[in-house]
């Protein structure tokens, strides 16, 4: 986790991802600790010798040491138990069922024969492209059947209970709707029975309606998100008992990461689905989550990548790209490829006669380099187009890689390797690439926007990986 040269603030947040049931009963003292406490060292001190207190490592019980809680609660002389069923609170009565689930994905997941976990004809495990198909068929199971979100219901539209849908950043708009105005599977009315919190402000609407143009100053947008937090943790207990741990706030704008510093602990504690996943400025994997950036013209999907040309159609080009220059990735590209190979057609700006799709359903290989930030919405087309991906990037943490096998449906490209590019391609069996068009079939689905959604596809993705982190259990 992202530190500030080892404030208390920190310290406190790193302790607040130990466990969920350890911060229900232990956060608000901790909280209060932190804010009177004079002294960094005499906190640090009192966080180390917490942290061994509360630390366990039987198989049961993970050591809590990062993410939440493994059902197993810990009382003030820091032994833990499981208590009876009568008497228990409603937290507590939550953490059971959690624990209850975690011990059935564990299961799963240890099982060789996938038809003995794997039901139904909705979900395809063919083509390696899970960790582990079978927990994660589990798991999807146990959150359908158990988890429940609530969203804060303070703030108006634009900036809150809204978001754009018709753009490159659609997926902040379709996921708040679909979560506060679609079927309802998820949400819950009564915060007692969540077991996370959503924070529905719209990163993109802040910068369209509160931010000066050309100021570059974020100062106001991250005031609204100091304010809002401020707000619900006032009129809640759930935020101060957690630190924030067991909320989330959703945003695709690249400026999301920036403007959750509006609240220390929503950056720090707090699970942040980011299209601008990029480690190296503070995304942590361990709790935050990668959210694919989805273009969506006038809020559909470009018509010629709703089914692409069956396998055997030909693809006379290896591969494809065009782009403005911006980044630090992209000129690298264009100065060793843009006009230099029939092959690899690269381009700048793709001349007005020619058709951006046309060109990637034509292709093997579809290039996708970072620009400014590391998301690019090109990987999600060409997954559409059935188009192997080429990552090319840094420091980006790919979306659902908790679950997927990125390496089975896309290929990742240093940096350093773009001037081989062609001879890296061209390396490709026809039978790896064969592979890696039947993986794209399977994964297309976890990344299609549905109206209304549907099981499996990304709004459920993006509620899944949430999910794994309130449960913390590993997919592999």
């Amino acid at each position: 986790m992202r530190t500030c040269h080892g404030c208390s603030l920190c310290i406190l947040s790193s302790l607040c991802m130990f466990s969920v049931a350890v911060v229900f009963m232990l956060s608000v003292h901790f909280c209060k600790l932190m804010r009177s406490s004079g002294s960094n060292s005499e906190f640090s001190a009192q966080m180390v010798e917490l942290q061994t207190k509360f630390t366990r490592d039987d198989q049961d019980r993970p050591v809590l040491t990062g993410g939440f809680s493994t059902g197993f609660y810990v009382n003030q002389f820091g032994n833990s138990t499981i208590r009876k069923k009568t008497g228990l609170s409603r937290e507590q009565k939550l953490e059971q069922g959690l624990a209850r689930a975690r011990s059935s994905i564990r299961r799963a997941a240890s099982r060789l024969n996938l038809s003995a976990t794997v039901r139904g004809d909705d979900f395809d495990p063919s083509g390696f492209v899970y960790r582990n198909p079978g927990a994660f068929y589990q798991s999807y199971e146990e959150m359908e059947r158990r988890f429940k979100v609530y969203v804060y219901s303070e703030g108006d539209p634009p900036i809150t209970h809204d978001g754009p849908c018709k753009d490159i950043y659609t997926i902040e708009g379709r996921f708040i709707h679909e979560l506060e105005h679609g079927a309802g599977m998820f949400r819950t009315r009564d915060p007692h029975r969540a077991h996370v919190y959503f924070l529905p402000f719209s990163v993109t609407w802040m910068v369209k309606y509160i931010y000066k143009p050309l100021s570059y100053d974020l100062t106001l947008l991250k005031q609204f998100v100091s304010d809002y937090v401020g707000v619900v943790s006032k009129k809640y207990p759930f935020w101060n008992r957690t630190c924030g741990a067991d909320h989330f706030m959703l945003a695709c704008h690249d400026w999301g990461p920036h403007v959750a510093k509006g609240n220390p602990f929503l950056y720090n504690t707090s699970i942040r689905i980011l299209c601008n996943a990029n480690t190296s400025e503070g995304f942590n994997p361990q709790k935050d989550i990668s959210l694919p950036e989805i273009h969506l013209y006038g809020g559909n999907l470009p018509s010629k990548l709703l089914t692409p040309p069956p396998a055997d159609a030909p693809r006379p080009y290896l591969a494809f790209f065009a782009g403005g220059v911006h980044g630090p990735i992209r000129p690298i590209l264009l100065h060793h490829w843009k006009n230099r190979d029939n092959d690899l057609r690269v381009y700048e700006y793709l001349p007005k006669e020619l058709d951006y799709y046309s060109f990637m359903l034509q292709s093997k290989f579809c290039l996708c380099p970072s620009g400014h930030e590391v998301a690019s919405p090109r990987i999600v087309e060409a997954i559409y187009a059935e188009c192997v991906p080429v990552i090319l990037s840094d420091s980006y943490v790919l979306p659902f890689s908790d679950v997927l096998r990125w390496e089975a449906f896309s290929i990742q490209v240093d940096v350093s390797e773009i001037p081989r590019l062609k001879e890296v391609l061209s390396a490709v069996s026809e039978e790896r690439y064969r592979r890696f068009k039947e993986n794209l079939k399977v994964v297309r689905r976890h990344f299609v926007l549905n109206k209304p959604a549907q099981r499996f596809d990304v709004f459920h993705m993006i509620l899944h990986s949430v999910w794994l982190r309130r449960i913390n259990i590993n997919l592999e």
